[in-house]
């Protein structure tokens, strides 16, 4: 018997009126995961369309591939550097077990990646786990399908933390980003913040030790790595080139969060997300049309306190969260602006917010989280008066 035939015979038991009617998303969701529905739009008032939400989510965990392959990469590469430098031979724990096969050398490439992907995994595991749990309860109180948006968050969620996450604040975050960002306001496409960001922002106010040390970005017991964005908050530019090159940035050789360091990375994300209409164009030109605004104009201003001010915005393009921000987060369908000319003014928001909060707030020297968030709560304002502007001149237009 096929997948597909058993599938058809226990249908019976979960749909109306069967013993499991109430564990009917569930069924739906293994169904609809393995296979495309059957069921299509039969009224006139529909716009028939291949890509269905299924086809986009998994658009967007397409992109990503290059970022998983970098947090894997950049992830060990870090780490066995900093077990060179501090002359470690081996780690404690279950991850000395894999790593005794193939040693933790940071110039050998295939080290570097199981290295990554043994701390990788357990994080993302953790998240599908609890957050698949919570989707499932809501869908299972609420008798509607579970949807494939989760999919979406939870790699989301992952590639942006620390590789040094303890797993029970994982499991805290996605709880928080998917009951309290998403659910309460009735589920995927309904929330007006982006789950994996409410995630990680309740994670940064609650557990900060953990997500903005200096040594919480590479795995390694007793080695401080600070980020390109704290050496560029203590000592402006020259701190960050006397250990970083802006090529390193580019291609990601840097700490950081697993999956956001690499530029070019999220540049193939971009390209695969634009050339298959998933994510806007104009929110990606917008925020990077606000963030090189700001930051040349805090250029022209300067400061003799703040260093920060002295970035240019080439360097801040690959410092920190910024390309992973503008290609995967601000481009949610749900949370950002819908309107055309909404988009441009949203992304320009976020590209201005982040520098704000980069460079005049020395006490949090990244700002794409909080500035896609802060964000996501005018994208209806902004539709708003996109609108009503849109009226009043076709109003006056046929008056």
């Amino acid at each position: 018997m096929s997948a597909r035939d058993f599938l058809d015979s226990i249908e019976p038991h979960f749909t109306k009126g069967g013993k499991l009617e109430k564990y009917y998303g569930l069924y739906e969701m293994v169904d609809t995961f393995i296979y495309t529905p059957s069921d299509v739009t039969r009224g006139t008032t529909h716009v028939r369309d291949g890509n269905d939400l299924k086809r986009t989510m998994t658009f967007v965990v397409i992109a990503t591939f290059f970022c998983i392959l970098m947090a894997w990469y950049n992830t060990g590469y870090q780490a066995n550097l900093a077990m060179q430098q501090l002359g470690v031979e081996t780690i404690n724990g279950w991850r000395s077990w894999p790593m005794a096969l193939f040693g933790y050398n940071p110039y050998n490439p295939f080290s570097c990646v199981v290295h990554g992907m043994l701390y990788f995994f357990p994080i993302y595991i953790t998240t599908l786990a609890v957050g698949g749990i919570w989707e499932v309860l809501f869908a299972t109180v609420r008798k509607h399908e579970v949807n494939e948006g989760f999919l979406v968050s939870s790699m989301l969620y992952t590639l942006i933390l620390p590789a040094e996450m303890p797993l029970w604040q994982v499991a805290l975050g996605i709880s928080f980003g998917i009951v309290l960002g998403k659910e309460v306001f009735g589920g995927t496409g309904k929330n007006f913040l982006n789950p994996a960001l409410t995630g990680r922002a309740f994670l940064f106010f609650a557990y900060p030790a953990s997500i903005s040390g200096d040594a919480a970005w590479i795995p390694v017991d007793g080695f401080s790595g600070a980020t390109a964005l704290s050496l560029a908050s203590a000592g402006g530019l020259e701190a960050i080139k006397n250990s970083f090159s802006w090529f390193q940035a580019f291609f990601g050789f840097i700490p950081g969060s697993m999956g956001e360091t690499s530029t070019l990375a999220c540049l193939l994300g971009a390209a695969f997300l634009l050339y298959t209409r998933v994510a806007s164009y104009r929110i990606m030109g917008g925020v990077l049309i606000g963030m090189i605004s700001a930051s040349t104009l805090l250029n022209i201003v300067g400061s003799d306190t703040n260093p920060m001010f002295a970035i240019p915005w080439y360097w801040h393009l690959v410092l920190g969260g910024f390309a992973f921000g503008t290609v995967y987060m601000a481009t949610d369908p749900v949370s950002a602006a819908a309107t055309d000319t909404g988009r441009w003014i949203y992304g320009g928001l976020i590209g201005v917010m982040i520098i704000i909060i980069r460079v005049i707030n020395p006490a949090f020297p990244e700002g794409v989280m909080l500035a896609i968030l802060f964000s996501n709560m005018f994208a209806p304002l902004i539709d708003y008066f996109v609108v009503q502007a849109n009226i009043r001149r076709r109003i006056k237009r046929h008056a």
